[in-house]
């Protein structure tokens, strides 16, 4: 069964950054898309990156192209999301997600498995 764990969340000021991190386990994470969701206090989840299966595949949200990046490293069974500017407007909780095919896809209902989520509040 696939295990995502995600760190790195924290509260910053307005303009700084913060990288997460999502630990992968159970099954080998080279089969799997991955990306990050996040989830404002009562919004939907939104879309914010994704990564196919070598890395070479990446897509953004609009609210964070410019700003966010998604890397993995298939060695260490882990993803990031590298996330500079910050703005109040992405205080949320990130989902690290994972799906067993390799497009990368958008939607939330197109990945099997959801983490606990981190909490990023960033203050003006």
């Amino acid at each position: 069964q696939v295990q995502l764990v995600e760190s790195g969340g924290g509260s910053v000021q307005a303009g700084g950054s913060l990288r997460l991190s999502c630990a992968f386990s159970g099954r080998t994470i080279s089969s799997y898309s991955m990306g990050w969701f996040r989830q404002a206090s009562g919004k939907e989840h939104d879309f914010v990156a994704a990564i196919g299966w070598s890395g070479v595949s990446t897509k953004y949200g609009d609210s964070v192209k410019g700003r966010f990046t998604i890397s993995r490293d298939n060695v260490q069974n882990t993803v990031y999301l590298q996330m500079n500017s910050l703005e109040p407007e992405d205080t949320a909780v990130y989902y690290c997600v994972a799906r067993p095919f390799s497009n990368v896809v958008t939607q939330s209902s197109g990945y099997s498995y959801w983490g606990q989520g981190t909490q990023v509040t960033v203050s003006s």
